[in-house]
């Protein structure tokens, strides 16, 4: 993973973008499943400019939106839709985001491939966000005349921690979080008191780990891995 984000910075740095190619491209239809369905299946309202990194080739600029619902990046040329090829050694970075399709395992030997979106890069361990839908299904009012209650989808994300391509899913409480890493439970619960740490908060979720990470660093324990004797639950 280090090696692939090095070629992305230099990729991005030194590239003249190239028109993404039709051999990474998959020709998908249009899905209306929920098109009468509140809310929105796709991360964001409309196609975004972006980057593709392929590393054994170059860079390609292109308007990409990633759909949820089927867990792709889609490509709309105008007369036809596609979705990106789904392969660990094809990149993207839409709006700021960047996109891996990683082939990940749980700590159960679960596959738990798909995209995910980079966090935060440090020395032995990543985080990851990944989004998934929510659906809720039409269904009839309660009483005679009484109006259908329309669909609606709504998007989730969670949090993952990842170390040499095993994952463990991070918990949004601070009780399940120093459960889950409850050897250095008294140093993490007095630091997310000191500084105030709100883990709904992108930025202090990556300080907690990092912080953990320190503690485990520093200490005595055999094993340094943060995911060491911990069992995820999926």
């Amino acid at each position: 993973m280090r090696k692939i984000l090095l070629f992305l910075c230099l990729a991005l740095s030194s590239t003249i973008f190239a028109q993404l190619p039709r051999d990474l491209l998959n020709t998908i239809k249009k899905d209306y499943t929920f098109e009468d369905y509140s809310g929105n299946i796709y991360m964001t309202s409309g196609y975004k400019d972006a980057n593709v990194i392929h590393e054994k080739s170059t860079t390609f600029d292109a308007k990409l939106r990633y759909n949820i619902h089927t867990d792709a990046l889609e490509y709309d040329s105008g007369s036809q839709l596609y979705e990106l090829v789904k392969k660990p050694t094809i990149h993207a970075r839409i709006d700021g985001d960047y996109f891996y399709y990683c082939t990940f395992e749980s700590q159960r030997g679960v596959d738990r491939s798909g995209y995910y979106i980079l966090v935060e890069l440090s020395n032995g361990y990543s985080i990851y966000k990944r989004l998934t839908l929510k659906i809720r299904e039409p269904r009839n009012g309660v009483g005679v005349g009484a109006p259908i209650e329309s669909g609606a989808v709504r998007s989730s994300t969670t949090y993952y921690l990842e170390e040499a391509g095993v994952i463990m899913e991070l918990p949004m409480s601070k009780k399940d979080m120093l459960a889950v890493f409850n050897d250095k439970e008294n140093e993490l619960k007095e630091y997310l008191k000191k500084e105030k740490i709100r883990l709904r908060k992108e930025e202090d979720l990556v300080r907690l780990v990092a912080r953990y990470n320190a503690l485990k660093s520093s200490g005595s324990a055999s094993s340094q891995s943060l995911l060491s004797n911990r069992v995820d639950r999926n």
